[in-house]
Formats: structure tokens, sequence, C-alpha cells
């Protein structure tokens, strides 16, 4: 990492790699360690509340070897530890959730799903391999894409089943209503069930119609009283996959926000222009391809693919 890089990231996480303000700040230790989700909850704590000092550590697939030792140090002082269900040695690293649980001792434990959700997005599915990489333009895969790869097409397939995209959303629904309870958590999936057409952004961006709502509950968790205060500005905005009429409607929420095309920061591109880019990526990358097929087999099967 460059030194203008370094120093831009150290001003960003000031609270983590400089932990002398936190010795004159009075407030109980708050720590929220996750993905990029992780951020966007403390985001809304810290505007709804004084009461905590809510401090920013990088989302966990960016922590890096040299930040172990001052994460450590954070966590022997934090009061409160909001996490989301991590695997013990990830990526290498100490950075699991009974792991950093483990070194946080005085800590209050709140255990957060991680909010996945591909009822607006029926198509749009993530395939971590992290030996290969994400395909280009969008992290993202489709299966229509896949399945044209997979099996020589020229133009990717697909059909417009309602009742396909209602079997998506229930088994997404069913799977994080699985996480949470296998892992213990506060409860999201009724929270993505009440936020309809505003629930994500991207399967793994929910909207502030669900962020914000659990950030309450967080707090509530913590015995902070303060209804939960949506910041004032879109939490997750990077990335924002289409939002189909037909999708909507199949699912009871036609009056709900449309979206044609993807959404880059300030850039709008259509599937062609993905599945153009993304065509030639998957060349020599079959393992990605059996992969997304064989982790995503009932979507494809109920969406007639």
């Amino acid at each position: 990492m460059s030194p203008p890089a370094d120093a831009a990231r150290r001003r960003h996480y000031a609270g983590l790699y400089d932990p002398e303000p936190l010795a004159d700040d009075a407030r109980p230790v708050l720590v929220v360690h996750g993905i990029c989700q992780a951020e966007a909850l403390r985001v809304v704590i810290e505007a709804t509340t004084d009461e905590v000092r809510a401090v920013r550590v990088p989302p966990v697939h960016e922590l890096t070897a040299d930040d172990v030792p001052p994460l450590l140090r954070l966590l022997a002082r934090a009061d409160v530890l909001v996490a989301q269900p991590v695997r013990d040695d990830f990526h290498g690293l100490p950075l699991g959730t009974d792991q950093v649980a483990a070194r946080a001792p005085r800590a209050q434990l709140v255990r957060i799903p991680v909010v996945r959700y591909t009822g607006l997005h029926p198509w749009t599915v993530l395939v971590r391999t992290p030996w290969m990489g994400d395909p280009p333009v969008v992290p993202y895969h489709d299966l229509r894409t896949i399945l044209t790869v997979a099996r020589g097409a020229v133009r990717p397939v697909g059909h417009r089943r309602p009742d396909g995209y209602r079997a998506v959303a229930r088994l997404s629904l069913d799977g994080l209503r699985g996480r949470e309870t296998a892992h213990g958590t506060l409860r999201a999936s009724d929270l993505v069930e009440d936020a309809g057409a505003r629930a994500t952004l991207t399967p793994n961006h929910p909207g502030n119609a669900v962020l914000v709502p659990l950030a309450g509950r967080v707090t509530e968790a913590c015995g902070i009283a303060s209804p939960p205060r949506d910041p004032g500005r879109t939490l997750l905005p990077s990335v924002r996959a289409p939002v189909l009429p037909e999708v909507l409607d199949a699912l009871g929420l036609g009056d709900g926000p449309t979206r044609e095309t993807w959404a880059l920061d300030d850039r709008r591109l259509g599937d062609d222009e993905i599945v153009a880019a993304q065509l030639g990526w998957y060349a020599g990358r079959g393992p990605v391809v059996d992969a997304a097929i064989a982790r995503n087999a009932r979507e494809i099967e109920a969406l007639g693919l």
C-alpha cells in the first residue's frame, strides 16, 4: 500500500489506529464487525444516539495482518461488540466471530445476520471464488448468463414466470431465517418482508428500509431507548441492480419503484452491456460456472431456466 493511501486509510479509521481519543471519551465503546453492511449499521447507530462511541473499522474482507494488532487492542476495550457471522480464521486471520468475541472479554455481544435477499433480483447471485475474483463491471453473476456459458447458447436464456419469482423470494427468505436461527442473531427477515420493493439494492446490499430498523434492534438490545434515525442518505449506494416491473407484480409489490438498468454510482448500464463484458470472462473459468449452477440449483429450477 502506498504511503498516501496508507495515510488516508489511517485517517478514515482513526479510531482503530489511534486509540488515544478513546481514553478521553467516557462513553461505552461499540464496534461493529462484519462485511460492508456492518459499517452501514454503525452509521445509523451513530446518527441515532450519542450514548456510545461507535468506532469505524474496516469491513472484515479488507482487514490485513497489519490490522490485527490494533483491532485486538480495540476489542480489549470494547463495551459492545456487534458481529455478523464470520468463520474462524477468515482469510487466514483470527477474524471469526467467536475469535474476535474472545478478545473482547468485557463486551456485550450482539449477533446480527448477514442480510442476503434475491427476491427483487431473481437472476442475480453471488458466487465467492477468491481464487478467480469477481466478474467484470459488477461483482455479481446472472444465472441466465451462467447457463448460456454452460450450454453453449448464443444469448442468455430466461422465462418470465411469476410463480418462479415468488419461489425464489420464498427460498431467499427461508435461507435468511435459517441463518438467523443457526447463528442466534437478531431478526432481519421480517424487516426484509416489510420493506417490500425497497428491501435491497443488490442481493447483499439491503436498503435503508431494512438497515435503519435493524440498527434500532441493535440499540434496543444495548438498552438504548432512542428510536433509530435514518442518516438521510442511501447507505450502500455504489451498485444498484435492476428491479423489473414483472418481478414486483409477481410479488404483489406492483406500486414499488422499478429500475430497468444497473446503476454504478452515476453510470447506468443495461443488461446487454453487463452480459457482453462477462461472457468472455467466463472462458477458462469453468469452476465458477459449475459453482454457480450447483449453489443455485433450486433457483434455476424455480425460474424454469
